[in-house]
């Protein structure tokens, strides 16, 4: 099977190494790919805002599979260009993509599927938001109805910084605040059936104790030794399976990666946010984990056959951690030299980085993930601080707290 992988981040890095590692992979090609990926596939550079360059590429490669890894190419169409040609492709059509690209969407998807989540007001005026910030009170929970980067979602006691964050939005949700933790739940879906994955829990904010701004995650970890035990079960019956039989409903059938962020309150389990697609630092927990064939399960994935299709895992825990140019994620620096230790029992996948003439550099704000396995969640961590501490990135951060307080049982 001959398969093309969108996309450059440490998801993608993750999901190249998961689909080359399946027999049935005979060929991989990563558009536009990082370096990391470059030591193993064969790389392509094009933007992936450019629907036609991506469907050309296909085309010319006689591909089997298409595997879209971001969102911006997701809610752009870019599957529904690809699949005109006759092509399988991993990821949701345009119309079922605004279950991340508008939140207010997701909302009406979720209050027709009946899927429990955050009372919220869409806003498009001052008065309007004014008025839902009031309506709930502190703590604010903001979002921008569109895509942000994963930086669009403003969680304050402040009202006046709720306020600000709120104006800069075209249009946004205001919404209840949902307490207790927060995990990701991933659904692998072929239109009619949706295959839950283990759980695994993120790191949103960019320091320790969860301080700072938020980010696209900061690292991330699974399984979850303390969530409940039917959680999985649970989250299937009440949020995947009636998502993905709404979407059907309405005509626009779900193919893809459903990415169900999840909250359990004290009254009961609630939806945060939908994405679309594979989340990233999540990814690069579980792909590792995955024992199920990768490029086998997408391709039926794609071609609406996953009737018989059940997911195994490994017994080992895995724990990822983000390094982070300095400024990120606001200000992030780039062009920074990056050194990374040869001898290591971990996985470094290439997020934001180049290569020039003077070396591996940073590129963007998250540089690299860096991947512990262990027996339990505390060696997957000693693995992975291991490496990380020895990577030369110039003023370059990471948060020292990922999987801490599950790594004690707590």
């Amino acid at each position: 099977m001959k398969i093309l992988l969108v996309g450059s981040g440490g998801r993608e890095h993750a999901l190249a190494l998961g689909l080359q590692a399946d027999s049935a992979c005979t060929e991989l090609h990563v558009a536009p790919g990082n370096p990391g990926i470059g030591e193993f596939a064969e790389i392509h550079p094009l933007a992936v805002t450019d629907n036609a360059a991506i469907a050309a590429l296909a085309q010319s490669l006689a591909v089997d599979l298409v595997v879209i890894g971001p969102e911006v190419p997701l809610v752009n169409g870019a599957a529904d260009v690809i699949r005109a040609l006759g092509i399988p492709v991993f990821g949701p059509s345009k119309a079922a993509a605004q279950l991340e690209g508008s939140k207010d969407f997701a909302k009406g998807v979720m209050r027709d599927a009946g899927v429990p989540t955050a009372q919220s007001y869409t806003c498009t005026t001052q008065e309007e938001i004014e008025k839902a910030l009031d309506a709930f009170g502190a703590p604010y929970v903001v979002k921008d109805d569109g895509l942000a980067a994963g930086k669009g979602v403003v969680v304050t006691q402040d009202r006046d910084e709720a306020l600000k964050h709120a104006l800069q939005c075209d249009r946004v949700v205001i919404e209840e605040y949902l307490d207790g933790p927060e995990i990701s739940l991933f659904g692998i879906s072929d239109g009619r059936n949706i295959l839950a994955m283990d759980p695994a829990q993120d790191f949103k904010r960019a320091y320790d104790g969860d301080q700072g701004p938020n980010t696209g995650g900061m690292g991330a970890y699974s399984p979850l030794p303390w969530a409940p035990a039917e959680i999985v079960e649970e989250t299937y019956e009440k949020v995947l399976a009636p998502m993905i039989a709404e979407m059907a409903a309405r005509g626009t059938p779900f193919v893809g990666l459903l990415y169900a962020g999840l909250a359990l309150t004290k009254n009961g389990l609630k939806v945060i946010e939908f994405n679309a697609r594979f989340g990233d630092p999540e990814t690069q927990v579980l792909i590792p984990r995955l024992q199920t064939p990768l490029a086998t399960l997408l391709f039926n994935a794609a071609t609406d056959n996953l009737d018989d299709t059940v997911l195994t895992w490994r017994e080992e825990s895995a724990v990822t951690v983000v390094l982070a140019s300095e400024g990120y994620p606001e200000a992030p620096k780039t062009g920074v030299s990056i050194v990374i230790p040869t001898c290591m029992d971990t996985t470094v996948y290439h997020a934001g980085t180049a290569n020039t003439s003077h070396g591996l550099v940073s590129s963007g704000g998250r540089v690299l993930t860096i991947t512990g396995l262990g027996k339990d969640l505390q060696e997957a961590r000693e693995k992975a601080y291991g490496t990380i501490t020895k990577i030369l990135c110039e003023n370059s951060f990471f948060r020292s707290d990922i999987a801490l307080t599950a790594s004690e049982g707590k």
